[in-house]
């Protein structure tokens, strides 16, 4: 079994993830790779002490990034990831900006 720590890599704070909690209740997290479903569950309810409903993956592909520069032309690639959106049970909630 994994480490639970080494699952979520970090949420998503962003306009749209922010209006997707307060809106449904729904919050987004970058997760590892190799995590299914049931596993960024049981993380997500260790980690912050909630309950969840629903959980939806997918993975975004890498991108290629071409940069202009003063020097030339910078091609680089953004690597792929796996978001995880959580959808908790009505009345539960996560509070990122508590340690701020």
């Amino acid at each position: 079994m994994r480490v639970i720590e080494d699952v979520l890599i970090k949420p998503v704070v962003t306009e749209k993830s922010n209006a997707m909690q307060e809106k449904s209740n729904r919050f987004t997290f970058i997760v590892d790779r190799d995590a299914n479903k049931l596993v960024i569950k049981k993380a997500i309810e260790t980690m912050y002490g909630v309950s969840v409903d629903k959980v939806w993956t997918h993975v975004i592909p890498a991108k290629a990034k071409t940069r202009f520069t003063k020097s030339g032309v910078a091609s680089g690639r953004k690597p792929a990831y796996k978001k995880a959106i959580v959808s908790l049970v009505e009345g539960d909630t996560i509070d990122f900006y508590s340690n701020i």
